[in-house]
């Protein structure tokens, strides 16, 4: 009877093992995209246009999750401790990834350390935009007003440490202004105060300024960008006002936890590459003023540490630091 069993036992591990699946390919179940700042932002809007096409491309769902605030260092942090299995990943800007490693002294990741990168999805300039209470028509006529009365105009950021903090805090040096910083926690709120006239001006990425622009709610007066731009043709850019050393692009993308494995890292990079070769998301995303400037994994990689030390420069210049 035991050697019965013993038989049994061995015929069955044997079938078992035999039926067993293999390990499934990735991906096998959803894909969550983080967001390190609050839904209605221009990076929500950008994550939401991705997620579109990168749901056919993957075969599986891809959710849009926020864990804003910090200048969106807790969503990075998240990320940065997050298993590494290519199913958590973070969609960042040139804040989370270049500018607060300078500005916070305590920073809670390395972002060649902690991250590997999967691609750059985009690439774009800042529009300076004012209520139309604002007096000023004009950069210079900004410029003197606030040289007239220092203190009196305030700006909005989407959090410090950000581009939208430290572009304006470049202009006052550029410019020898004062004018008071505002923090919000993202992009939405800020806007929101911006266009209800809580706060005057704000340095924001041009898809999400050129909407309220072209529907009179804002005023847009100079841009960072080297050129003008298509999403707003008639609005000079700060070197044609006469305003130096505001060229300024950012860009968005995605990274996945130190760690994740080479061929799900080239998989999401080929996903992403196959959405952003999408004419209908290229036509969309260049009508919104964003430039769909793809890099793989190792190119995006390269490019992160040629502009960590580019923005080091520029914030070590504007003098900004946060605890």
């Amino acid at each position: 009877m035991k050697t019965l069993l013993t038989r049994l036992l061995a015929a069955a591990t044997v079938t078992t093992a035999l039926v067993a699946p293999a390990h499934a390919a990735f991906p096998d179940r959803p894909v969550k995209i983080i967001i390190g700042f609050p839904a209605g932002g221009p990076l929500d809007a950008h994550g939401r246009l991705l997620a579109d096409k990168l749901q056919a491309a993957l075969g599986q769902p891809v959710i849009i999750d926020y864990k804003a605030g910090a200048g969106g260092t807790i969503g990075a942090e998240f990320v940065a401790k997050s298993p590494a299995d290519g199913y958590t990943l973070m969609l960042a800007n040139t804040g989370v990834m270049v500018i607060n490693p300078a500005v916070y002294p305590k920073l809670g990741y390395q972002t060649l350390k902690d991250f590997v990168p999967i691609a750059r999805t985009a690439q774009q300039p800042l529009a300076l935009v004012v209520h139309p209470s604002v007096p000023a028509k004009t950069v210079p006529e900004l410029v003197a007003l606030a040289q007239k009365s220092p203190g009196r105009l305030n700006y909005a950021s989407a959090g410090n440490g950000g581009s939208s903090h430290l572009v304006p805090e470049m202009f006052k040096q550029a410019t020898g202004t004062f004018i008071v910083h505002i923090p919000y926690r993202g992009s939405a709120p800020a806007m929101t105060d911006l266009i209800a006239g809580q706060v005057q001006m704000m340095a924001e990425s041009i898809p999400l300024a050129a909407q309220y622009v072209k529907q009179g709610k804002l005023r847009a007066l100079a841009i960072t960008g080297r050129e003008r731009n298509a999403a707003l043709p008639e609005v000079p850019t700060f070197a044609e006002v006469g305003v130096k050393g505001m060229e300024v692009v950012g860009f968005y993308g995605i990274l996945a936890p130190a760690g994740t494995p080479k061929d799900v890292v080239a998989k999401l990079a080929d996903a992403f590459r196959q959405v952003l070769t999408n004419p209908e998301l290229q036509k969309t995303m260049t009508a919104q003023g964003a430039d769909p400037a793809f890099l793989d994994s190792e190119q995006f990689g390269r490019y992160l540490a040629a502009e960590l030390p580019r923005w080091k420069q520029a914030v070590d210049r504007s003098g900004t630091k946060l605890d």
